[in-house]
């Protein structure tokens, strides 16, 4: 017999905990989960969201408490609560069905199945009511109930259509080479989408579209474009002085409820910042803003004040980084972060009204009778911005008395190599080798824990466990993260790590046209009605076909190996079929353009020497990201197919910087390097 109950106390995941005391009896996600189902012939009722999601606290707290609809939810179904960041694959293939209904997606996800696991009806947030046009949850709960009871063929009908459906979603769509007309296309796309006023793609609500933009940066590298470099550079600007931005403790929420970056859902997400981090050493090294430089550093400092997961540092004190941090404090959203004037004329005395004028603080408050700081007057003089500086840090003392936002602390390891590559880039760009030492010592913590002995990289880790199993996009973004340390670095082993990398995720998640799904061939627990998912498109992150196709790359540059350019065009031709499409999977569109607009870095000397040090920093701070350095040193093994093959230092350390088979004349200074590395200028 099922056990009866909530069962999950038992779990690791926090957002999973969050609901360990509803009246609900909730699930995991699992094969027991669905043999209960099928053994009562029940729905069941999958409930999707994370710990730092708003509006799945909303439909917790309005539904998921509630007796009465527990009653009914117990007695008619079979309840599973998900966490999407420790499960994206089941998420996807939800996520894929509810948009194959027509409706709009987003989080919490409520999806109705079969006892077989097959989708037949969903939705996201349900009011406790009838609101807004929308049904009450108790309205569809008793809907789907009967509908159960009365009409299972009709649902087995839709579920069989659903799973056709997500079925030709997952295919490939084989397609001829991309060409340089095809990106321009992509290109022109994006730009038509921009908002000249805000900065960012579209109006309210916004999101960074951090993927989009780097692909768009990469394109002004590549072809001078200014319109394309100017909306990356606006918005890095607009968010950075918005309240989007936490301008008392670092770091960037999720997205902005309006059009000018004002009002965030308050939640930081890992990924985020750090693919921001790497965008702002990218647009820093071509145009040195300050503003950049400053929140760079706010940022890192955020992360590795607040979001270290030190519960379950090792026994040196090494560490990774923390998921999210939540949007609500006290059952209320952004109470944490918000101001009345009073408070700000109250603790700055004084200096409250010139504050208050460079913050947007005013007795009405901008949003919802509260103050959520941004910066809204200019850069003011040396003696200003300190004075700035100053009330800032006065609050944010003031700030940590209050009770802090809860914190997803599991580790993820998909988001915290896209920490490791950020802090490796920002590093050089920002003079900061600490931050390089950081990208070592989360790099090896996750090696250590969460590598499986067949050398795949596990997905989740909490308080001394694995929570989730290796997905493609953790093995991408591994094979990224130890690239970007070889670059940095020149230490061999991370490029034999991730080679080796690279051979294992072939293994478990390739087909035979050399394309990826996201799970492993030897996944236990997928639906059984749903196909094995496989997902190209970007959105807050960059799929993990992207983040692979940008590995190739990048191979393809440091070794100049013909293979990895043929895996890398292997990979694309199956996805190019769908001309229309391309815009939705930047990073691929960047990958393949790396291969022929990208430039190989070979730096070659006494890595001991100061001249060698200095072009190996100036290369790494290159503001372009097709640019991939390779730190030869004393080494001179380069294959044949090397461009730089032969080439030697001589008694100075020199740079040869290689582009499309050919490598220009040495530079032995590292200004001189840099002045090449800018071109075409994107001043």
């Amino acid at each position: 017999m099922p056990i009866a109950g909530n069962q999950l106390s038992q779990a690791t995941s926090p957002y999973l905990l969050q609901h360990a005391d509803n009246p609900v009896h909730w699930r995991s996600w699992g094969p027991a989960a669905l043999a209960e189902a099928r053994a009562l012939n029940r729905p069941i009722f999958l409930s999707i969201g994370y710990a730092a999601c708003h509006w799945c606290h909303v439909m917790a707290h309005e539904s998921f408490e509630d007796l009465d609809t527990s009653i009914l939810m117990n007695a008619r179904f079979v309840n599973i609560k998900l966490d999407r960041e420790e499960r994206p694959d089941i998420d996807h293939i939800y996520m894929a069905a509810l948009h194959a209904l027509g409706e709009q997606g987003g989080w919490p996800l409520s999806m109705f199945l079969t006892p077989e696991g097959a989708p037949f009806w969903g939705g996201t947030y349900f009011p406790p009511e009838p609101r807004w046009g929308r049904p009450s949850f108790r309205q569809v709960l008793l809907a789907i109930a009967e509908a159960w009871e009365s009409d299972q063929p009709r649902i087995a009908s839709t579920s069989a259509s659903l799973s056709r459906r997500l079925a030709a979603q997952a295919a490939t769509s084989p397609g001829a080479a991309l060409t340089p007309a095809d990106l321009d296309v992509v290109t022109a796309h994006f730009l038509r989408q921009i908002d000249r006023v805000n900065g960012g793609i579209g109006h309210a609500p916004k999101f960074p579209n951090i993927p989009i933009f780097r692909f768009l940066w990469q394109e002004a590298c590549n072809t001078g474009n200014q319109v394309a470099a100017e909306t990356v550079l606006d918005l890095l600007e607009k968010m950075s002085q918005g309240g989007i931005y936490d301008h008392l403790g670092g770091g960037y929420s999720r997205y902005s409820t309006d059009a000018e970056w004002l009002a965030p859902h308050f939640e930081k997400m890992l990924y985020d910042n750090a693919l921001i981090l790497n965008l702002l050493a990218l647009a820093y090294a071509a145009i040195p803003v300050p503003l950049f430089a400053q929140r760079a550093i706010e940022t890192v400092g955020w992360l590795l004040r607040d979001m270290a997961a030190m519960d379950d540092a090792d026994e040196a004190g090494h560490f990774a980084l923390a998921a999210a941090e939540d949007a609500d404090s006290e059952g209320v959203e952004g109470k944490f972060y918000v101001w009345s004037d009073a408070e700000i004329t109250q603790i700055l005395g004084e200096d409250a009204p010139f504050f208050a004028a460079h913050y947007d603080v005013t007795p009405a408050g901008n949003w919802e009778g509260h103050n959520i700081l941004r910066r809204v007057l200019p850069h003011a003089d040396a003696p200003g911005e300190a004075k700035l500086a100053a009330c800032r840090a006065i609050l944010f003392a003031h700030r940590a008395n209050r009770i802090r936002p809860g914190r997803d602390d599991k580790i993820l390891t998909d988001w915290n190599a896209l920490a490791i590559a950020a802090l490796a880039r920002a590093s050089a760009v920002f003079a900061r080798p600490d931050w390089l030492a950081t990208a070592r010592d989360i790099f090896a913590y996750l090696t250590k824990v969460l590598t499986a002995p067949d050398g795949r990289i596990n997905h989740a880790y909490r308080h001394g466990q694995i929570s989730a199993p290796c997905m493609l996009d953790d093995q991408a973004a591994m094979i990224r993260a130890a690239l970007a340390l070889f670059e940095a670095t020149g230490d061999a082993d991370y490029l034999t790590r991730a080679t080796h990398m690279v051979a294992v995720t072939q293994t478990l998640f390739a087909d035979e046209a050399g394309s990826f799904f996201i799970t492993a061939a030897d996944a236990a627990d997928l639906p059984p009605a749903a196909p094995r998912p496989r997902h190209l498109h970007d959105g807050p992150t960059p799929s993990g076909v992207g983040l692979m196709a940008e590995n190739y790359a990048r191979l393809f540059h440091i070794t100049g190996e013909p293979a990895w350019r043929t895996k890398l065009d292997r990979l694309v031709a199956n996805f190019t079929g769908d001309r229309a499409n391309l815009g939705a999977s930047p990073i691929m569109l960047a990958a393949a353009a790396m291969l022929d607009a990208g430039s190989a870095i070979v730096i070659m000397g006494d890595p001991a020497s100061p001249d060698y040090a200095d072009l190996h920093l100036a290369a790494r701070a290159a503001p372009d990201p097709a640019c991939i350095v390779l730190p030869m040193g004393l080494r001179s093994d380069l294959p044949p197919s090397h461009p730089a093959h032969g080439k030697t230092a001589g008694a100075q350390a020199a740079a040869f910087v290689c582009r499309a088979g050919i490598c220009a004349l040495p530079v032995t200074k590292a200004d001189e390097l840099r002045r090449v590395l800018q071109q075409p200028n994107l001043g």
